[in-house]
């Protein structure tokens, strides 16, 4: 018999629940600083080139897809979510990547929380994010109910952690039974202006949201989608420049602890809000590299415009521009341009030709490739200023 371990108080089992309430002052002087830096970096990024722009926007939404799903556990391939956003929107990348049906899944619930930010949020929409989430009907290989709120048939809906005997509840979500007029109320709230700050409430959402945990599973990712919408909203765009996924991916451990914090605390989320504020703050700081990375390709492609590459050299040498993971081999590249190992070693002796690449200095069978000095320099230099 399973022994039912007794909680204590939960936000949402509080009387005032779910009237959060916060410091406005102490908070005054963080939502200036990330306005601030908001506004800057959408007007630096305005001023590029419709290319560059295009580029770091492909990346951002890259980056916020992959990491919200490693967040959770899940780890998706790259070259496929850059493929998947690129086609859906209509950006050329050359050679396209096939895509699993779940990351098709992540991709289509993100796109439509930060490409379609000005339509409201209903109930239907977040049963197909859901279903997008879970094409399979399955978690791993659980099956769950997907496409509609849990019904704790099971038991209650527990985050726990730790080995079977020893486990921890992190938190517990409330009832079932409460879910339909709990997301009602969420949802009303969501689509009503009252004058709250459009960040204040994106931060708000998010922690509201993974509160009453209305899915079997995937609540993480779709409230960071609506973290991101709100955001989206508050700058009346849907180009994304930055990727909150990915700062809140590197602080994970914090990002749990504040986020059990606030959910075992009181109804004053100042302490929440603070934390969000500036891990936002962080992650426009994070949008450095990424605008780097852009600008030193786009050097790259400069300086060899007059140089001609073969589709699987050009499509390389962008991985390579990206940060390809591990060593490049001859190996790895027949394995990514799906050719043969010959032709692989033609490519790649071609461009040590060209004074693109050089071996590393381990030879041998395992020989393997990178970019020029010269190269590594410049790109160096471009992400230092």
């Amino acid at each position: 018999m399973m022994r039912r371990i007794h909680r204590g108080k939960y936000l949402y089992d509080r009387p005032e629940w779910p009237r959060f309430r916060w410091d406005a002052e102490r908070l005054s002087p963080l939502l200036a600083e990330v306005r601030y830096r908001q506004g800057c970096l959408i007007g630096r990024m305005n001023r590029l080139g419709f290319q560059l722009r295009t580029e770091a926007v492909l990346d951002t939404l890259t980056e916020d897809v992959l990491k919200s799903s490693e967040i959770e556990g899940e780890k998706l391939d790259r070259e496929q979510v850059r493929s998947s956003i690129a086609r859906r929107l209509g950006i050329d990348i050359g050679g396209l990547t096939p895509a699993d049906r779940n990351v098709e899944g992540v991709v289509e619930m993100m796109l439509d929380a930060t490409q379609q930010f000005d339509q409201p949020l209903t109930e239907q929409r977040l049963f197909d994010w859901h279903a997008a989430l879970f094409p399979t009907g399955r978690s791993g290989i659980t099956r769950i109910r997907v496409g509609a709120w849990r019904d704790d048939a099971t038991g209650p809906m527990q985050v726990v952690s730790g080995p079977m005997g020893r486990e921890r509840i992190h938190f517990e979500a409330p009832a079932a039974e409460r879910l339909q007029g709990e997301m009602s109320r969420f949802l009303k709230w969501l689509a009503v202006d009252r004058g709250s700050d459009l960040v204040l409430k994106a931060g708000i959402a998010h922690v509201w949201f993974v509160t009453i945990h209305p899915f079997d599973d995937g609540n993480g990712r779709i409230a960071r989608a609506i973290a991101d919408m709100v955001l989206a909203r508050s700058e009346g765009s849907s180009r994304r420049f930055y990727s909150m996924s990915a700062q809140i991916r590197k602080e994970r451990k914090a990002y749990y602890e504040i986020l059990e914090a606030t959910q075992k605390g009181e109804l004053d989320v100042t302490g929440w809000l603070e934390w969000f504020l500036g891990c936002l703050g962080r992650a426009f700081a994070r949008t450095e590299t990424i605008l780097a990375v852009v600008l030193g390709k786009a050097r790259f492609w400069d300086r060899f415009a007059a140089t001609e590459f073969n589709e699987r050299q050009r499509g390389m040498l962008n991985r390579l521009l990206q940060g390809v993971e591990g060593k490049l081999t001859s190996s790895k590249w027949a394995k990514l341009e799906k050719c043969s190992q010959d032709t692989a070693l033609r490519d790649l002796e071609d461009l040590i030709r060209k004074g693109v690449l050089e071996k590393e200095l381990a030879g041998g069978r395992s020989t393997s490739y990178r970019l020029a000095d010269r190269l590594r320099q410049m790109l160096e230099t471009d992400r230092e200023t």
